[in-house]
């Protein structure tokens, strides 16, 4: 198999850069939004929300078809398109009058974000399997969490010195450096005698082989689960920290300071799940996440706490749900790709593409609920967390007849 030219410390900042295009594009956006919804949605600010998940959405529908594409063409050529067609939409982006045309290219940027996400994930299974691949991609995440505490504050930088549309600027400049770098040092991982064409039954067999594997399917539904409670806190967290809390001015900063808490969590993701496995990983991440949900509707039927305890809880309870993104994502990937090396490319891209699509069907509802408390997020995360437990708990059945049971 063909190595990558760089070694390990380079190739893993070079995925969590490339993987990190998601995350900017999506965080850079959060100070914008007040201004985005007077602009374009004076009528209905909440809407501006939609600039969120309709990035994610495109990120989802984006992942289906990019798969296939690396399993054909190889990773570095579809990756490179992918970056491109991101570009296209940044400029739509910076460019739209009317909160449509901005929706519109925003899932374009989803759908081109798709493809280094899918490469990424491809790539790191081409050359790693099992406990390997999940401490790598726990490494990848922990580079990749950086970008969450710095691209809020860029962004409201950016924000005050030239306005929201500049941040699509930005975007288009990021790409570009990351498709440098990749173009210049990373080799293909994909040979062509392992390629495979695309073709209907091609696809409709692969499809069938994913949704197959029990573990998979598993892992799937609780993949879902985690990502929906996520992009439904992204998509609240900049009008409850505003309008909630009153820290508006100092979003970016708080924003920041969650993120920059959470990075160890995948140091620390990256060094047990070696010793105890990827399940039991993401089995205390969602127990955990469940207890605090839960305590959090309690203290908010209540009445809260008053500033600035209210505040102080509504951060710490946001630190354990990205906490628990970064202990379960990497482990839940590496748990539904184990069995599916051989068709790594679009065992990604349909895990991804119906995680992430189902997961924006759960974070729109919840997000658009927002009430001027945190009580509907609590509620929405509260019930993403139990189902994942529930199914979590499901997958350690499976175990049971695992070939190979170390590996999970």
């Amino acid at each position: 198999m063909t190595k990558p030219f760089i070694g390990r410390t380079e190739f893993i900042a070079l995925t969590a850069m490339l993987f990190a295009t998601i995350a900017f594009s999506v965080d850079a956006m959060l100070p914008a939004l007040p201004e985005i919804g007077q602009a374009l949605s004076p009528e209905d600010i909440n809407r501006a929300q939609l600039v969120i998940t309709s990035f994610v959405l495109g990120m989802g529908v984006g992942t289906f078809i990019v798969g296939p594409l690396t399993d054909a063409f190889g990773r570095r050529s579809v990756a490179l398109v992918s970056i491109g067609l991101f570009i296209f939409g940044s400029v739509i982006g910076g460019l739209a009058q009317s909160l449509e045309m901005l929706l519109l290219a925003r899932f374009i940027q989803g759908a081109g974000a798709a493809g280094p996400r899918v490469v990424c994930v491809a790539i790191v299974r081409d050359l790693y399997e099992g406990r390997q691949m999940a401490s790598i991609m726990s490494f990848v995440m922990m580079v990749f969490t950086l970008v969450p505490a710095m691209a809020p504050t860029l962004g409201a930088a950016i924000i005050s010195v030239s306005g929201w549309r500049m941040i699509f600027v930005s975007f288009m400049v990021f790409a570009l450096v990351s498709a440098i770098w990749f173009a210049m040092r990373m080799a293909e991982t994909h040979p062509k005698e392992a390629r495979r064409p695309i073709s209907s039954r091609n696809l409709w067999s692969a499809v069938k082989e994913v949704f197959a594997a029990p573990m998979t399917r598993l892992s799937i539904i609780a993949q879902t689960m985690c990502m929906g409670a996520l992009f439904a806190t992204i998509s609240s967290t900049q009008q409850i920290i505003d309008t909630t809390y009153g820290q508006g001015e100092h979003f970016h900063l708080w924003f920041g300071l969650v993120a920059l808490m959470v990075a160890p969590v995948n140091l620390i993701n990256a060094r047990l799940v070696l010793r105890l496995g990827m399940r039991r990983m993401v089995t205390f991440a969602v127990l955990l996440q469940v207890v605090m949900s839960l305590i959090s509707i309690l203290i908010l039927l209540a009445g809260g706490l008053g500033h600035p305890l209210g505040f102080a809880h509504y951060i710490i309870w946001k630190i354990t749900i990205f906490a628990m993104v970064g202990l379960t994502l990497g482990n839940l990937t590496a748990l539904a790709m184990e069995p599916l090396g051989h068709i790594a490319g679009l065992a990604g891209s349909v895990i991804g593409a119906v995680s992430t699509v189902l997961s924006v069907l759960i974070a729109v509802p919840v997000g658009l609920a927002y009430n001027g408390t945190a009580l509907p997020l609590a509620i929405g995360v509260f019930l993403c967390a139990l189902i994942a437990l529930v199914t979590v708990r499901r997958m350690a059945k499976l175990e049971r007849v695992v070939v190979r049971p170390g590996d999970v």
